[in-house]
């Protein structure tokens, strides 16, 4: 993941993993807003309900949800490195560093 966003030039990205509830860990950071991000119907109902356990649970934080591009709807990880392995074209599904990575994890 620190591949991708120095390759992309996200210098006001960063990844931190936690342990707990993601509304313990907001306050934590001092956050306001959980964003995320649906891709399929089954996307929505789960984060729904994990947004409404965190607006009881945190009644000051916002979860904000953004919807897929119409484009990568039905794109999986699972299915691009299945797509990968096989010697299929991944290149303008991905970031040229995971493409990269991809390829040399499958010998592609």
């Amino acid at each position: 993941m620190a591949a991708v966003i120095a390759s992309e030039g996200m210098d006001n990205v960063r990844v931190v993993t936690y342990t707990g509830l993601t509304t313990n860990f907001v306050r934590e950071l001092g956050g306001q807003v959980i964003i995320k991000g649906l891709r399929s119907p089954n996307d929505f109902d789960a984060e729904f309900q994990q947004g409404l356990m965190n607006h009881k649970l945190a009644p000051e934080i916002e979860t904000v949800c953004l919807f897929t591009n119409l484009e990568q709807l039905f794109i999986s990880s699972s299915l691009l490195k299945e797509v990968a392995q096989l010697g299929g074209q991944v290149e303008d599904l991905l970031p040229p560093v995971v493409v990269k990575a991809l390829r040399e994890k499958y010998g592609a």
